[in-house]
């Protein structure tokens, strides 16, 4: 939960991003997302690890991609995680000290959220967020330019997509 601070900031339009990441983790981690779409051919997607700031955003260190934790993932073409390899997330997010703090996965064209992503979030939990980036990756979208959702619960969503970099920041 922001802080009322943080609230206060936001309505001044001072508040800090949600989401941070590192332009080299993010460029790599596209360029990984989109190698693993077959040229266009499926879904790929990641668990996006880091931990909370002090300043009540989060940060992205690293991905760890869907077919890497579940071999069967992509299998279909769409993006199919099944619960029985959750525990193979956990143990990684155990060794490494960080925990899932958003998802990213992407789609043929736009970044709209689909009534599968809407009824299936990766992690239901309130306040996950999930990216989702247009063009199976090509040519390495940023914040302005993807689908950045906060679930709610009970199957809502709120969409932070037209807030671009306010939201999300990529950083030096």
């Amino acid at each position: 939960m922001p802080s009322l601070l943080n609230k206060l900031l936001g309505w001044l339009g001072l508040a800090p991003p949600r989401l941070r990441c590192r332009r080299e983790v993010w460029n790599a981690g596209v360029a990984e997302l989109e190698r693993r779409t077959l040229n266009g051919r499926r879904e790929s997607g990641a668990y996006l690890l880091g931990s909370n700031r002090p300043d009540g955003s989060r940060e992205i260190s690293e991905f760890v991609f869907y077919d890497d934790i579940d071999p069967a993932a992509l299998a279909t073409g769409i993006v199919t995680i099944r619960q029985t390899a959750l525990p193979r997330l956990w143990e990684v997010c155990r060794s490494r000290g960080l925990g899932v703090i958003a998802d990213v996965h992407v789609h043929p064209y736009g970044y709209g959220q689909s009534e599968s992503d809407q009824a299936n979030p990766v992690i239901p939990r309130i306040g996950h967020l999930a990216l989702i980036l247009p063009n199976f990756a090509r040519g390495r979208p940023l914040p302005g330019l993807i689908g950045m959702y906060e679930f709610l619960g009970d199957g809502r969503w709120a969409s932070h997509s037209d807030q671009g970099s306010r939201f999300f920041k990529l950083e030096a």
